[in-house]
């Protein structure tokens, strides 16, 4: 999932707009031709973005068809933001509802319809790094449920994925031979569908609330997701 950029320098442009028809002797002195840069290789989960309910499924637990990312409603891109502190919790250990409850009441926020929560784990400090996708927590089930239950339709978290890294989901699925267990907190969103970041960073720079989100995710049509600009401003 490594984006990889191509970089052109600026002379190249100079054979373009001679091939247009512009004369060298025409140039004015100051044009060594324009900088372009290409993006040759990028998913749309690779780099900070957001998933559509498209992601999760061809169809909706009751038929209907689920949202791609260029029908996500603007309204829901801006909003009152809310962090959960889920620093303690230990790689491979998954977020539980009493974890958002104990967290929403040590910090004092009143979680408001509409808000934006980000979960707040650490692991983006693992970002660029052989071991990102490895290291995190992940929210259940019932700690995502918990959050639309309570008007939250937009949610994010600063490590790889969000639900628990894919070897844990894969060690106690096996381990309990639950089939519910691998990608748990995604799948919520066939029932309830929701629109969900991963790979945040900067949420230590945040308090737990008294700010707003900003989520600017690239239009593109009929995609699972799309990368993200997510900006916080304080109060």
């Amino acid at each position: 999932m490594r984006v990889k950029i191509k970089h052109h320098r600026h002379r190249n442009a100079r054979w373009l707009v001679r091939a247009l028809g512009l004369p060298f002797r025409l140039f004015p002195k100051e044009f060594a031709g324009w900088a372009d840069d290409t993006i040759t290789h990028m998913g749309v989960h690779s780099t900070t973005h957001i998933d559509a309910p498209w992601h999760y499924g061809p169809k909706l637990s009751d038929g209907g068809d689920p949202a791609a990312i260029h029908e996500m409603p603007l309204d829901l891109c801006f909003g009152p933001g809310i962090k959960f502190d889920m620093r303690h919790k230990a790689d491979g250990e998954e977020i539980t509802v009493d974890d958002m409850e104990s967290s929403l009441k040590s910090s004092g926020a009143i979680l408001e319809e509409r808000a934006i929560a980000v979960i707040q784990t650490g692991r983006d400090r693992f970002q660029g790094s052989k071991e990102y996708w490895k290291r995190g927590t992940g929210m259940s089930a019932g700690a995502t449920e918990w959050l639309i239950d309570r008007g939250v339709s937009v949610m994010g978290i600063d490590q790889w994925g969000w639900d628990l890294p894919f070897h844990h989901q894969i060690r106690k699925s096996k381990a309990t031979n639950d089939a519910t267990i691998f990608w748990q907190g995604h799948l919520v969103g066939r029932r309830k569908p929701y629109w969900q970041m991963e790979q945040l960073r900067g949420l230590d720079q945040l308090p737990s609330h008294g700010f707003d989100i900003a989520v600017f995710p690239l239009r593109i049509r009929n995609a699972s997701a799309a990368p993200a600009r997510v900006v916080g401003y304080l109060y």
